[in-house]
């Protein structure tokens, strides 16, 4: 939709060493600093963007939002799993190595949200809390753009019995088997079935699985690995 922007990464195309190969955007994960920095200046200016205007969170599993209306600066990164603005040209960017990425937009009201659900998120309501915050501010959810970027899929996502049973309990879109027959989550399908009991109606889901790509790092296959991004901004 004009004015709304979306992006997701893969691993190529930065500078960090193995096991971080190679356009890692995790602060978090042992990576070099330096190497972290520059990947997210390579990663901004390849948008189009100025690196200083990409807005990150310390994701923490967790439901909560934040306002944003800049970069945190000197401050440290908010401790929450969304967030949300009405600035134009301010970037929002969720990490992720298996959780999945959601980006929300709303051109018409101008509002815009990025959303980290990992299985703790997704069944906390962490995408309907960015969506109540985005109607706050005077977007509609029949005009809301959603899109969800690589994420493990239900094939691959095993889980024990007893925690799957506790996510299908909360959301049953998300009950999955593995491609092996074990229990498995499916947290886009979650995701997707909230989006869509909330009225948004364009959605998109990438068909991409983390731990099936050698493109794009994964958490579950790796463990030491780097970190993905996706991007949401207003033109």
């Amino acid at each position: 939709m004009s004015g709304a922007h979306f992006a997701f990464t893969d691993r190529w195309g930065g500078v960090s060493a193995a096991p971080y190969e190679e356009l890692n955007l995790g602060g978090a994960v042992g990576d070099d600093p330096d190497a972290v920095r520059t990947n997210r200046e390579l990663a901004a200016k390849s948008l189009g963007l100025d690196p200083a205007d990409v807005v990150w969170m310390n994701q923490v599993h967790g439901n909560d939002v934040a306002m944003v209306d800049g970069p945190w600066g000197e401050r440290p990164a908010a401790e929450v799993d969304a967030i949300v603005t009405v600035r134009r040209g301010l970037a929002l960017a969720v990490l992720t190595a298996d959780c999945t990425p959601v980006l929300l937009a709303d051109p018409v009201a101008g509002v815009v949200a990025a959303a980290h659900a990992g299985r703790p998120g997704m069944i906390t309501g962490v995408v309907p809390a960015a969506l109540r915050a985005m109607t706050d501010l005077g977007a509609e959810p029949s005009r809301i753009v959603a899109r969800t970027g690589p994420t493990v899929c239900g094939r691959c996502y095993e889980v024990p019995e007893a925690m799957r049973a506790e996510v299908a309990a909360v959301e049953p879109t998300a009950y999955a088997e593995t491609s092996w027959g074990t229990p498995a989550v499916d947290v886009s399908a979650g995701v997707h079935a909230q989006l869509e009991r909330l009225g948004v109606r364009d959605r998109e889901q990438s068909p991409v699985c983390t731990l099936e790509s050698g493109d794009h790092f994964s958490y579950r296959r790796d463990r030491t690995t780097g970190r993905l991004a996706g991007y949401v901004w207003l033109g």
